[in-house]
C-alpha cells in the first residue's frame, strides 16, 4: 500500500506540472507520516545529509569547470580542430560537427552545453555549405548527448553517489561506449554524405591541422588531467572536479585570454545556479530514496523477480524500456535518482556488474534527452538553430534510431562497457 502511495503522489504531481524535486518530497513526507513511525525530524536529518555525500561535492565543481569552458573558446577551438582533420572528407562538416561534440563532451560533462557550445557555431555553418537545416539540428541535438557518456559525467557522478560504485571506474568505463556511439553516428553521417552527395571543404594543410591542435590542446588535456590524477593516485574523484574547476579557469583566464578576471564572478553565478536547482533535486530524491528503504521496496522488489526467474537478459529489456518511458518525462538525474535505488539490488541479484548498469542508464538517459515531451535536447536545439520544437522531433528522430541501435549493444554485450576498466585491472 505505500508503494502504491509513494508512487501514485509521485506521478500524479508530475502530471498536474509539480516540479520534480517539490513532488519527490511531497510523496516521501505522505507517505513516512501515513504508513510510517518516523517523525519530520528524520527527514529534514535526511535532507541535510545530502549535502554531506561526499563524492556529490563533484558536481558543482564539474558544473563549474564547465561553464568555464562553455564561455571561454574552448568550443571554438575544437570545432577548428575538428575541422582541419574531417572537414575535407564528403559530408566533413557534419563530421567535424559531430567529433566537436565530442572532444567538447569530455571537458563539459554536460549534453546542453555541448548542444550550445558546438551547435552556435556549426549549425548555421553547415547550412551556409548546402546542409539542410534539419540535418544539422537533427545531428547536433543526438551528438549533444555525448556530454553525459563520455567522462567527465555528472550523471555518472549521481548514479555512483546513489549506489556506492566507484566514480573513477565510471568514467574509465564510458569511453569506449562513447566511441562505440561517436563511430556509429559518424558511419551514418558517411552513407548519408554518399547517398545525398553532401559538399566537401577543401583539405586543410598538415601545418593548419597542428596550428588548430595546438590550440585545442589545453581544452582536451582537462580529460587528461582529470583520469590521470585520479590513477595516479594524486587526488580522488571528487577532488579531481576541483582541480578541473580550477584548470578551466586558468585556461580560459590565462591561457586563452578570451575570458577576463571582470566575467569570473557572472560564471560563478551562473553556475551557482545550475548547481542549486540540480541540488534541490538531489536532496528530495535522497529523501524518496529513504523512504524505499526504510519500506523495503528494493528488497521486496529483488525478491520478487528473483522468484519469477527472470533471466538478467529480460531484467534488461525491461529496465531499457522503463527508463526510456521515464526520460520521456524527467531528466536524467531525477530518473537515476528515483530507479538506481530500486533496479541497482536486482541488478547485482542477478549478476549484473554495477558499472555495466550505470553506463546503460547513462545511455538510456541519452536517449531521454532527445525525446519528447521533456527532451532537454529538443529545447536547447530549438533555440540555437531557431526552429520550432515539433521541426527539431521531427530532425531528430533517424538519429534517435542509432542511439537504440547503440544502447541494445552496451546492454547485450558488457565487454564494451567493462574491457577498459578490466584491462587496466581496476575491475575483477
Amino acid at each position: 500500500m505505500s508503494l502504491l502511495w509513494l508512487m501514485g503522489v509521485l506521478f500524479v504531481c508530475l502530471f498536474i506540472g509539480v516540479p520534480i524535486a517539490i513532488a519527490l518530497g511531497l510523496a516521501s513526507i505522505t507517505t513516512l507520516l501515513l504508513f510510517t513511525d518516523h517523525s519530520l525530524v528524520v527527514l529534514a536529518q535526511r535532507f541535510f545529509y545530502t549535502s554531506q555525500v561526499y563524492p556529490l561535492l563533484a558536481i558543482p565543481f564539474f558544473i563549474l569547470a564547465g561553464t568555464f569552458m562553455t564561455t571561454g573558446g574552448v568550443a571554438q577551438r575544437m570545432i577548428d580542430f575538428a575541422n582541419a582533420l574531417l572537414g575535407h572528407f564528403r559530408g566533413g562538416l557534419a563530421m567535424a560537427a559531430l567529433l566537436a561534440c565530442a572532444l567538447f563532451a569530455a571537458v563539459s560533462g554536460s549534453s546542453p552545453a555541448t548542444v550550445v557550445a558546438v551547435g552556435t557555431v556549426m549549425i548555421g555553418g553547415m547550412v551556409a555549405n548546402g546542409y539542410k537545416r534539419e540535418f544539422a539540428a537533427g545531428l547536433i541535438c543526438n551528438a549533444g548527448t555525448l556530454g553525459i557518456l563520455i567522462p567527465p559525467s555528472i550523471a555518472l557522478v549521481i548514479y555512483g553517489a546513489v549506489t556506492e560504485t566507484s566514480i573513477g571506474n565510471l568514467f574509465i568505463a564510458g569511453f569506449v561506449p562513447g566511441l562505440v556511439l561517436v563511430t556509429a553516428l559518424m558511419a551514418v553521417i558517411a552513407v548519408r554524405a554518399r547517398r545525398e552527395n553532401l559538399p566537401r571543404q577543401p583539405r586543410a594543410s598538415f601545418a593548419i591541422v597542428l596550428k588548430t591542435g595546438r590550440e585545442a590542446i589545453w581544452g582536451l588535456l582537462l580529460v587528461g588531467v582529470i583520469l590521470g590524477g585520479i590513477y595516479l593516485g594524486a587526488f580522488t574523484p571528487t577532488e579531481a572536479a576541483a582541480v578541473s574547476a580550477v584548470y578551466a579557469l586558468f585556461v580560459a583566464v590565462v591561457v586563452y585570454r578570451d575570458m577576463g578576471w571582470r566575467d569570473v564572478p557572472k560564471v560563478f553565478v551562473d553556475s551557482a545556479r545550475v548547481t542549486a536547482m540540480l541540488m534541490f533535486i538531489i536532496a528530495n530524491a535522497f529523501l524518496f530514496a529513504f523512504v524505499l528503504t526504510t519500506e523495503q521496496i528494493p528488497q521486496a522488489a529483488t525478491a520478487w523477480i528473483i522468484e519469477l526467474g527472470l533471466a538478467p537478459w529480460a531484467f534488461l529489456l525491461a529496465l531499457n524500456i522503463l527508463m526510456i518511458l521515464a526520460g520521456n518525462f524527467m531528466e536524467p538525474a531525477s530518473v537515476i535518482l528515483i530507479l538506481a535505488p530500486i533496479m541497482f539490488p536486482i541488478a547485482v541479484a542477478l549478476g549484473i556488474h554495477p558499472v555495466h548498469l550505470g553506463i546503460i542508464m547513462t545511455v538510456n538517459m541519452e536517449i531521454g534527452l532527445v525525446t519528447p515531451p521533456v527532451g532537454l535536447n529538443l529545447f536547447v536545439t530549438a533555440g540555437v538553430a531557431d526552429m520550432d520544437l515539433g521541426q527539431v522531433v521531427r530532425a531528430a528522430l533517424p538519429w534517435l534510431a542509432v542511439l537504440i541501435g547503440v544502447l541494445f549493444l552496451i546492454t547485450y554485450v558488457p565487454a564494451i562497457s567493462l574491457v577498459l576498466p578490466r584491462w587496466l585491472g581496476l575491475l575483477n
